[in-house]
């Protein structure tokens, strides 16, 4: 062919290192997305990457991407489902519920919520959380190493006081839980305006909003792994919900963040924290 032996290999050294080169520069900002957020799906990260991609020449859709990161085996992996935390066995009065087929159009007119547990060496700690069904943000929320009424109430008191419209009633929709039915709660969000709505059938489906919002904190944000005590279980997941709200695009969102439709703020501006 007219070429030397040497030629043809160092040919083809210069073509691996042409195809490398993408793949590496791919991977860093994979690396630096991940830094802050080391469970974000592909789909997610090529939203957050594929502009600068773009912008430095590197030819990588969406399958691609899936491509290298299942060659690296950077892949995310679903863990285990989790225990159940609801006692609905109670005296407490049950109320009906509202939410089923309810369309929600705007932020404040249905809140989920729901009691998850995180494990730590020390013993359980347990995450009340309030989410908007709308905007999908976590407008609430409590740590404690128990699952009191009193407990679960200050998730309730943090979502109130937050609201962006203080006439604001939404629709609080939960399990059939002790802490929800309980007279301190109930109390609580009817003093406040709010309308009680609850499952009917223990069917996780009838709250999988809440339900979903427990996977993704225990799954993206570590919170589903053993933490070495108590104390940095409230840290922790301060910060998981932080990040999650301001930082993690949402695929029901279109690829906005949560705030950003919470408070509709433009995409630039959408780095506060609750």
């Amino acid at each position: 062919m007219g070429y030397s032996r040497q030629a043809f290999y160092k040919r083809k050294l210069s073509k691996v290192s042409r195809e490398s080169a993408p793949k590496a520069l791919t991977r860093r900002l994979v690396d630096e997305q991940r830094k802050l957020l080391p469970r974000l799906g592909t789909r997610k990260l090529y939203h957050m990457i594929g502009g600068q991609l773009q912008q430095l020449g590197v030819k990588c859709g969406r399958d691609k991407l899936f491509d290298w990161l299942r060659e690296d085996g950077l892949l995310i992996k679903p863990p285990r489902r989790y225990v159940q935390t609801t006692n609905s066995k109670h005296h407490f009065k049950r109320y009906g519920n509202l939410a089923k087929d309810m369309s929600v159009t705007a932020p404040e007119q249905l809140w989920v919520s729901d009691i998850t547990y995180v494990r730590s060496n020390e013993g359980w700690m347990y995450l009340s959380l309030i989410t908007d069904a709308f905007s999908r943000k976590i407008v609430g929320y409590s740590v404690a190493d128990n699952m009191e009424a009193t407990t679960v109430a200050e998730a309730l008191r943090m979502a109130l006081s937050g609201r962006i419209d203080k006439n604001a009633c939404p629709i609080h929709h939960s399990d059939r839980g002790i802490q929800y039915c309980s007279k301190e709660y109930t109390e609580l969000a009817i003093s406040n305006g709010l309308t009680l709505s609850m499952t009917q059938n223990g069917d996780p489906y009838e709250n999988a909003l809440a339900e979903r919002m427990n996977r993704t904190l225990k799954e993206e944000f570590g919170l589903g792994g053993t933490l070495p005590d108590k104390q940095i279980v409230i840290p922790l997941t301060k910060e998981a919900i932080n990040l999650y709200n301001s930082r993690r695009p949402h695929l029901a969102l279109n690829m906005k963040t949560p705030i950003q439709v919470h408070k509709k703020i433009p995409a630039l501006e959408a780095t506060g924290t609750i």
